[in-house]
């Protein structure tokens, strides 16, 4: 999993560009009317690809562009008010779902009051949180642009059964409720902060995020399943990043294939009886891998504390709460 000699090929080709890296923005055009499910495989709304925003690659000590030539967002490779400025014009609205059952009720306040500060500012969110103790979600002050969808879910009695039901709930949530009301769509764990903005940058058609770990030196403790009885095993010498379950999203129709693709594997290899070695988290790597990301987002939108800092990593955006207290 350390840098390949694709890798190295890419930093050398992005460090001799001269210019700007002309980065895809697929921001549909706005609508009043969402678009309707006309099959099973599909609810695909569709994207327009054809617009394209100049960004200048400042940072020469990253990789800034996969082998696949789809960009990877790290601070200083983007100019948030050209996005702003796009994303505003198209009347976007982009959905945040997350998961607070059993003790992760807990994490709640802090993490709503800094994603409603911090993620997507200035436009229209929508939170959708589910939750099995609904009637201890206390009321949040939201931003005026902002709304929260407090979504009973049914209890499970270990924490594993809840992790592995998550994107079998996406999923039917995307087909029967969300893609009527929102155009993206991010799953974002409930035990996190945000500590600085994560804007518009974000946004395009199925987006992944480098896991922490991966810059480390301890990057194997969070590899691939290669066990081939599971469903979301990847070959040894396989594979190209490690991406993390935390934080991952898209368009609402690449969300929906996605979380579907990985709840279909969950379920058979539950039928199998077999567990994937990081529960929905394998699985999402294993798509990840055959379906690529058209957009990176670098650790620094989602750091585990439990890791030190690397030089490379200029701003912690989004960071997982420590389960003693500590930030």
């Amino acid at each position: 999993m350390g840098i390949t000699k694709l890798h190295g090929l890419a930093i050398l080709v992005t460090a001799g560009i001269t210019g700007a890296i002309w980065y895809h923005h697929p921001f549909p055009p706005a609508s009043d009317q969402k678009p309707t499910a006309s099959s099973e495989e599909g609810i695909l709304l569709q994207t327009d690809l054809n617009e394209t925003s100049p960004m200048l690659p400042r940072r020469r000590d990253v990789l800034v562009l996969t082998p696949w030539l789809a960009p990877i967002v790290w601070e200083g490779t983007f100019n948030r008010d050209i996005l702003n400025a796009q994303y505003m014009q198209k009347n976007l609205v982009t959905g945040v779902v997350t998961f607070a059952v059993k003790k992760y009720v807990q994490f709640v306040e802090g993490f709503m009051s800094s994603a409603n500060k911090y993620f997507l500012a200035g436009h229209q969110v929508n939170f959708y949180l589910f939750t099995d103790n609904p009637e201890q979600i206390s009321h949040l002050q939201m931003a005026p642009e902002n709304h929260l969808f407090v979504i009973p879910v049914q209890n499970h009695s270990q924490w594993q059964d809840i992790s592995m039901s998550r994107m079998g709930i996406i999923s039917r949530y995307i087909r029967s409720q969300f893609q009527y009301e929102i155009d993206y769509l991010y799953s974002i764990d409930i035990d996190v902060q945000l500590f600085e903005h994560i804007g518009v940058e974000i946004i395009d058609t199925l987006v992944g995020t480098i896991s922490s770990w991966h810059y480390t030196a301890r990057r194997e403790s969070k590899s691939y399943e290669t066990r081939t009885e599971s469903q979301a095993a990847i070959p040894t010498g396989e594979g190209d990043f490690y991406y993390t379950a935390s934080f991952y999203g898209g368009s609402v129709a690449e969300v929906y294939k996605l979380t579907r693709a990985c709840f279909k594997g969950v379920m058979e290899d539950r039928e199998n009886g077999i567990e994937a070695r990081w529960h929905e988290e394998s699985h999402l790597n294993k798509y990840l891998l055959y379906h690529k990301p058209t957009r990176l987002l670098s650790p620094e939108y989602y750091w585990d504390e439990e890791l030190s800092r690397p030089r490379i990593i200029q701003v912690k955006r989004m960071c997982s709460v420590r389960k003693d207290g500590e930030k």
